[in-house]
């Protein structure tokens, strides 16, 4: 149970918490940006409640694939399965290339093969075994978060040098665009699931590790904003306000270990969608070779086109539009989701009842928020990817059925 915690905390507190308190601050001035925080938090709550009470049902890798074809059919499942695997491996690759491009000065090649180096000995602990990446999670968790509380605590007790009085303009609020930045960051609990076949008694384990990480993550969010807050000036038009909070309540040292963090919390990103990834690809194509995990639980062949596929996508230099996948598909797998947890719960199917159901509809509603701030572009890229994944599932259909 601990392991699945540590892998949701992992997926939701990520590099984007290190960048994001500006962004908020400057859509909400003030206190007003930590209550967005606290908001936001509480508007997820039912998502998570309907992604554990449907993941729990389910007793094998794969999370959203399971349920919509379980719910909706063979083609529905695929094509959920096709978009969180391809925006996956946008992000890898992505996250990978961004994060060696900021901790070693080689230039944009030498960010590339660098990242091509980091997937493959990422991969290799992966191929390892369940157990052992459970270990890897569970320690780059802890190391990312103890600078992080030890942040927020600082902030709690020790007066910032560089703070000023904090105003709060509730009327110059823009709380629609600021929930939607904060929603970001609070992305990562939905992954707990996916890893379901690995864990023991999922009826116990899913909706603690999810309901969890979202519950711990936001506690320390709000700890962290409301610091930024009193802590840095301008908060707004700081870069980098993390690290300038550190400065602020702990001298340039505590900054240092705080830009460390950043560092290892990238690291924890990038090997938490390693081990997770593939088990889209697995659930996809259950009946091939790249549905069959060896006895350490691992999917070797998808492992390994995984590792191919991001590779060459880290080789391809920037993913540009590609990456607004990535937001767009979470947002979608939250509305599947909640529509197979209404089918399930009225047809009384996988051990729910009606009653079981009413987190979807706080969820529908969430996920149609979302989807409202998508913009064109993004969903040119989503509408081209949907109509990809149908052309190939028509192709392969025979060989997965």
């Amino acid at each position: 149970m601990l392991s699945l915690l540590a892998l949701g905390v992992n997926g939701i507190v990520g590099v984007g918490i290190f960048f994001t308190p500006n962004k908020i601050a400057a859509l909400a001035p003030g206190w007003s940006s930590v209550a967005v925080i606290g908001v936001t938090g509480i508007a997820l709550l039912p998502v998570a409640l309907a992604v554990s009470t449907i993941g729990s049902r389910f007793r094998e890798d794969g999370g959203p694939v399971l349920y919509a074809r379980a719910a909706f059919g063979e083609l529905a499942g695929f094509v959920v399965g096709w978009l969180a695997y391809v925006a996956a491996l946008f992000s890898m690759g992505s996250v990978m290339t961004g994060f060696m491009s900021a901790v070693l000065p080689f230039g944009e090649l030498g960010a590339h093969v660098s990242a091509v180096v980091l997937l493959t000995i990422l991969s290799l602990v992966a191929a390892t075994g369940i157990h052992v990446s459970a270990a890897v999670w569970n320690t780059l968790t802890v190391l990312k978060l103890l600078p992080l509380a030890a942040l927020a605590i600082a902030a709690s007790f020790v007066h910032s040098k560089t703070s000023s009085p904090v105003t709060t303009d509730w009327h110059a609020v823009h709380w629609g665009r600021a929930a939607l930045t904060a929603v970001f960051v609070f992305q990562g609990f939905e992954i707990v699931p996916v890893l379901a076949g690995q864990a023991r008694d999922t009826a116990r384990t899913i909706p603690i590790a999810v309901v969890g990480s979202l519950a711990l993550s936001t506690v320390l969010y709000l700890f962290l904003q409301r610091g930024a807050v009193t802590g840095i000036a301008d908060l707004a038009g700081s870069p980098a306000p993390l690290v300038a909070m550190g400065d602020a309540f702990g001298g340039k040292g505590f900054g240092r270990l705080v830009s460390i963090g950043t560092s290892v919390s990238a690291m924890g990103i990038c090997f938490g969608m390693v081990a997770t990834t593939p088990r889209f690809l697995s659930a996809l194509v259950p009946k091939t070779r790249f549905g069959v995990a060896n006895a350490r639980g691992v999917p070797l062949a998808a492992l390994g086109a995984t590792w191919l596929l991001v590779a060459i996508l880290i080789s391809l230099g920037s993913l540009g539009q590609l990456l607004a996948l990535s937001s767009l598909s979470v947002v979608m797998q939250y509305l599947l989701v909640a529509l197979a947890l209404v089918k399930f719960a009225l047809k009384r199917e996988r051990d729910l009842r009606p009653i079981d159901a009413w987190s979807a509809f706080p969820t529908i509603a969430v996920a149609l928020v979302l989807v409202s701030g998508a913009e064109r572009g993004e969903w040119s890229v989503a509408a081209g990817s949907i109509a990809l994944s149908c052309v190939i599932y028509f192709a392969i259909r025979k060989r997965i059925a």
